[in-house]
């Protein structure tokens, strides 16, 4: 199946970059402005790669209306400090220059909002690799990740058939399954090997490198 595959679509957070410093400590200041404390900022590692609106409300037990704006004070840290407590994850521009030059177009299909998404990418040199980036827009539409990988496969052309998402949580395998793209859950990341299993992924890399020796090996 993966002989098709000409496009490939990443998720970014734990999947491109490492964002756990600046997603969870923005999302406590956001808690705590609830009077909600946290321990531990490992208690808050389920909230990196789900839409933030939805984990509020299904995690901290929020209201709709205090979900939105605890959204709102995330950001507020989040767009000032939390985007640049962030780290590339180790092996991914050399896999994304190998991809690049096999020939595959890289696009970026993530549940953040584009300009946050955009900015992290720049700050940290690996914008030159892809062709599009899609994320939702900042007054919460476009943030289920069916959504955006069907944005970003319309506004570039792409045929469902010839896509794979990659990515490291259940949101990426399902989006993908309801576009009609094949999916590879990476456990590098904050997805487990069960939850992406479950979640029916069509393929699983354990390393970022396996990325590369799996579509390498497809296109022999």
């Amino acid at each position: 199946m993966l002989s098709s595959v000409t496009s490939l679509l990443f998720d970014l957070d734990g999947t491109l970059t490492d964002p756990k410093e600046g997603i969870t400590r923005s999302v406590e200041y956001a808690l705590n402005q609830f009077g909600q404390t946290v321990a531990h900022p490992d208690e808050l590692i389920p909230y990196i790669g789900p839409p933030l609106y939805d984990s509020f409300v299904e995690l901290a037990g929020m209201s709709t209306e205090d979900a939105q704006k605890a959204v709102g004070y995330y950001r507020e840290r989040y767009r000032v400090t939390g985007i640049y407590e962030n780290r590339i994850i180790s092996g991914v521009p050399e896999l994304l220059a190998n991809l690049s030059n096999m020939g595959f177009g890289l696009y970026v299909a993530t549940s953040k909002p584009t300009v946050f998404a955009e900015e992290i990418l720049r700050y940290y040199g690996l914008d030159g690799f892809f062709k599009f980036v899609g994320g939702s827009n900042l007054d919460g539409t476009r943030s289920k990740k069916a959504e955006v990988i069907a944005y970003v496969l319309e506004q570039n052309a792409l045929k469902p058939e010839e896509a794979l998402m990659i990515g490291d949580r259940k949101h990426d395998i399902i989006g993908a399954a309801a576009c009609g793209v094949l999916s590879l859950g990476v456990t590098f990341g904050y997805g487990t090997e069960a939850e992406l299993s479950a979640a029916g992924a069509d393929f699983i890399a354990y390393r970022v490198e396996e990325i590369g020796e799996m579509l390498s090996l497809a296109k022999c």
